[in-house]
């Protein structure tokens, strides 16, 4: 058993501190993904609550596109320097939280959709080319399942991979023993 000496001559078991070095590392790595995660869903909960507030104004005070990006201007004169809230971003929140409003409704509880376990990029990209919420679900859910990256994610999209799934030709039914 290798030992170094420590300044204060005491001996090191090398092996027991690798041991505990890597448990360690282990730990802040999760940690930081942990705290990625977090910032992720509470930014994507903003984004929410700016497109729910923007479509309300619509509704209840007619707002328009002046109004939106009068709001756009006050928001990056308020925080200068903070990315995000462009005046297209702002847009896209608005679609956002319509692409899902009636889904959140029917859940109840917004923060249990999968959209909130995705980065704003893929948000984005589902939410730009495709319609169908069951759809955008599915592909949100085979994202986080596969860890697609965003250009991932528009590949299988336009590889159309949700009509695709499925259809694929399989002798399984046959050759799998029926379940009692």
């Amino acid at each position: 058993m290798k030992k170094a000496i420590s300044k204060k001559g005491q001996s090191l078991n090398i092996k027991e501190y690798a041991k505990v070095l890597q448990d360690i590392k282990q730990q802040i790595h999760e940690s930081q993904v942990k705290a990625v995660l977090a910032a992720n869903k509470e930014l994507l909960k903003l984004y929410w609550y700016i497109g729910k507030t923007i479509t309300e104004q619509q509704k209840l005070n007619g707002w328009g596109s002046n109004s939106v990006e009068k709001l756009t201007e006050d928001i990056q004169k308020e925080f200068p320097g903070l990315g995000g809230f462009s005046r297209a971003n702002i847009f896209k929140m608005r679609s956002f939280y319509s692409a899902y409003e009636k889904v959140s409704q029917a859940v109840r509880q917004i923060e249990d959709l999968p959209i909130f376990d995705i980065p704003w990029g893929h948000n984005v990209i589902l939410i730009t080319k495709i319609k169908a919420n069951a759809e955008r679900l599915w592909y949100t859910e085979k994202a986080i399942e596969n860890g697609w990256s965003r250009t991932i994610l528009e590949m299988q999209i336009e590889s159309d991979l949700y009509n695709r799934q499925g259809k694929a030709i399989t002798n399984f039914k046959d050759r799998l023993p029926t379940s009692i």
